[in-house]
């Protein structure tokens, strides 16, 4: 077969830009369940691959007007699993805060209940605010996180395989429910965590759901090319994109896996018109509904310093990397020293797409970028991340999708029913049958 891309929908209920929800077609409300069934129908019917939910641990007035209030994203997966048939549901949750044992069993149990569509976000959670909300005293170091999330991955990993497939065996005559020879105590004693076992269920339709990576510093690539099956990444550059897209690859061989275990899908942040000038004018109302206060904030937050206590008409000025978002800081300072923005001009830009790529156009001109990334190498695939919805996904899907397609660059059909058949990777085999 031919190289074909991936598409992912990153759901962020009042759209990515952050005064997306103020234009007059757009729908607002991480609590709206109708417009986010409506979304997940959509990107079904536009046979993407994934349905994403991203997650926080903290809120405030002056958060993402998508992330002030949302629904739990397990919860609302759960409920979108019976609405659905064959996209994949995928959420973030952390490893920082939370167990190993309750994540295993809530991606298990959707895994279940959606028929081998489940896919987790694993992120280590990167705000030290979060802290206060769990008792946990210091937030640990970026490295210290990482390695936390290394540990935690496969701890689940083990628990996913604590029941042989076919374990479950209900046999009424012999009166067998459950076959013991077929149950594995994972019994892990590790630096972070003790987990006995075994997971009360049974193995996941997928073996093991989906497993997403978003970290691009050093660790984070480490930990995606040992335990990831698709990697989110922040790129806007073509140039860097494709030295990150060799880079993870090249890691894989390190740990016996082939350059095709991983899916790379970098966020793409569309503003789509019928024709040029309807493409300008939607940029253009986008710039001008702009809240300043709030983009910069989501800089702030991007690059770990407050930067309303500079001059917005100045360069940003050199900065510590911040122990928060480590690659992203770099991305955005990099973009800032390239093209030569002002701190007014990078918090406009972060207000928009948050350091991912950003691209506006007619829906040929958007099939252009996204098949120059794809053919070079610096993408398998995109997480497609609407300014504001229904609309503009719904441009997306009407009418970029079908010149994907008519490029022979985008599926017309499902592969298969499991997420893991539609991404093209095989279901793993439990580590107790490999033994």
């Amino acid at each position: 077969m031919t190289r074909q891309m991936h598409l992912g929908v990153f759901v962020q209920a009042a759209g990515h830009h952050v005064s997306g929800w103020r234009l007059p077609d757009a729908e607002a409300g991480g609590e709206n369940l109708d417009l986010i069934q409506r979304i997940a129908r959509t990107a079904e019917r536009g046979k993407f691959d994934l349905f994403f939910l991203a997650d926080g641990l903290t809120s405030g007035a002056d958060a993402h007007p998508s992330t002030v209030v949302r629904i739990e994203p397990l919860s609302l997966l759960a409920a979108l699993a019976m609405t659905t048939s064959h996209i994949g549901l995928a959420a973030t949750a952390s490893t920082t805060y939370g167990e190993p044992y309750h994540a295993a069993r809530v991606f298990a149990s959707l895994d279940h209940l959606s028929q081998g569509r489940a896919a987790w976000n694993v992120v280590t959670t990167s705000y030290a605010r979060s802290a206060a909300n769990f008792t946990r005293g210091m937030h640990p170091d970026h490295d210290a996180r990482y390695e936390i999330a290394e540990e935690f991955v496969d701890i689940c990993k083990g628990l996913w395989d604590s029941w042989d497939d076919g374990a479950i065996v209900m046999d009424k005559e012999s009166g067998v429910f459950a076959d013991a020879s077929r149950m594995h105590v994972l019994d892990h004693k590790g630096k972070h965590f003790t987990v006995r076992g075994p997971l009360n269920s049974s193995r996941p339709p997928q073996g093991h759901p989906i497993i997403i990576q978003a970290g691009s510093s050093g660790p984070g690539q480490d930990l995606a090319a040992r335990t990831a099956d698709v990697v989110f990444t922040a790129q806007g550059d073509l140039g860097e994109a494709k030295a990150f897209y060799r880079s993870l690859k090249t890691r894989l061989a390190q740990h016996g896996r082939d350059p095709g275990a991983i899916t790379v899908m970098p966020g793409v942040f569309p503003v789509i018109g019928r024709d040029r000038a309807e493409a300008e004018e939607n940029y253009n109302r986008l710039r001008e509904l702009t809240d300043l206060n709030g983009a910069l904030a989501l800089l702030s937050d991007r690059l770990g310093h407050d930067v309303r206590r500079f001059d917005l008409d100045a360069p940003l000025p050199d900065l510590p990397i911040s122990d928060q978002l480590r690659s992203r800081a770099e991305l955005l300072t990099a973009l800032a020293r390239r093209e030569k923005m002002t701190v007014r001009e990078l918090a406009l830009h972060a207000g928009m797409a948050r350091g991912h790529g950003i691209v506006r156009g007619t829906p040929a001109e958007i099939a252009d970028y996204l098949q120059q990334w794809f053919e070079q190498e610096a993408a398998d695939g995109f997480n497609i991340m609407p300014p504001w919805f229904p609309t503009q996904f719904d441009l997306f899907v009407d009418h970029v999708v079908p010149e994907l397609q008519r490029r022979g660059l985008f599926r017309r059909e499902y592969e298969g029913r499991t997420l893991r058949e539609n991404l093209g990777l095989p279901r793993p085999v439990s580590r107790y049958a490999a033994a």
